[in-house]
């Protein structure tokens, strides 16, 4: 037995690895494919929310922390890289590492404070926080209310690609993308992110292990608030505007769904979550207030036959990792 067991851990490791291999070439292969048989804007829109899922999915499928007010940091990234651009002028790839980096400096402070409760009472007060950075933006005279501020300048990043071309400016947010999607999949497979599944799985074991469990939770909720940014950052440039609809808490709502749809602890499920949210959005829109209801049934019928989410689903059946 004590052979075998190596023996039966490596060929799973193998299988995890081809398994994932095989997936990022479908999933590049279909971003490739997407803006020749949907409209570039929905698929644009479309990765942005992905890459704000994934950076969701960090925290809560990857430290076990439930955060209800994770949209103030899309929100105040797109509002940073917004005003950079359009008022300071700068190129976008500045704007948004801007953005980015003001959404991580929110997450560290708010997680500062937050990850000394757990639970619902972490949940609660990220909401909080949430409103708080909600009313600010409604008061503050560089987001202008709920105007929002519009016609962004897309320019060129660099210098040198002009984003105003719509073939240049998808390319440009599938790289972004990608850059994300294959940071936050790094972070989970490093050393780091080892010890924050096992914070996931017992927390006390970890500490008792000589662990400072608190500022690994703190890092991961910094990290995946400054990933969030990235999304809402790169999202104002491709919408050219930044509103209070970003930051509000309704959205903290949508970025759950999606991940629990898609599958909450895999690298691809917030990925589809994020496509089968924003698709119903875009093709329900005629039906007004009862998109709502008709995401509500969605979920529900996904929590039913599909506990782990779809992709988490999958992948258990196949026995892989996803």
């Amino acid at each position: 037995m004590s052979v075998q067991a190596p023996a039966v851990a490596a060929d799973l490791t193998e299988r995890n690895r081809k398994a994932n291999i095989v997936a990022f070439a479908i999933l590049v292969a279909l971003i490739a494919i997407a803006p020749f048989v949907a409209y570039p804007f929905f698929i644009m829109q479309a990765l942005c929310f992905a890459l704000f899922a994934c950076a969701f999915n960090l925290l809560i499928g990857y430290v076990n922390l439930l955060s209800l007010g994770h949209a103030m940091f899309l929100g105040i990234a797109s509002y940073v890289c917004a005003h950079a651009a359009k008022v300071w002028g700068l190129e976008p790839v500045t704007a948004i590492a801007l953005g980015a980096l003001a959404s991580a400096v929110l997450g560290l402070v708010t997680g500062a404070l937050a990850i000394r409760s757990s639970g619902i009472y972490f949940a609660m007060i990220t909401v909080a926080f949430s409103q708080m950075v909600y009313f600010f933006c409604v008061e503050a005279p560089f987001t202008h209310g709920e105007d929002g501020i519009q016609a962004v300048p897309q320019g060129k990043a660099l210098g040198l690609f002009d984003l105003s071309n719509l073939w240049i400016l998808y390319v440009f947010v599938a790289v972004v993308f990608l850059f994300g999607f294959l940071a936050i999949q790094r972070i989970v497979n490093s050393p780091f992110g080892e010890i924050l599944k096992a914070i996931r799985e017992n927390e006390p074991r970890v500490i008792s292990l000589g662990y400072r469990a608190t500022l690994y939770k703190l890092a991961a909720f910094t990290l995946s608030a400054a990933f969030a940014g990235l999304a809402g950052a790169t999202k104002a440039i491709v919408a050219q505007n930044a509103s209070l609809t970003d930051v509000a808490f309704a959205m903290s709502g949508e970025v759950v769904l999606m991940t629990l749809v898609g599958g909450m602890g895999t690298f691809y499920g917030p990925v589809l979550g994020a496509l089968i949210v924003v698709t119903m959005q875009n093709y329900l829109a005629q039906f007004g207030e009862w998109v709502t209801v008709i995401q509500g049934v969605v979920f529900v019928a996904c929590v039913l036959a599909f506990r782990r989410g779809i992709v988490g689903e999958l992948a258990a059946r196949a026995r892989v990792s996803l």
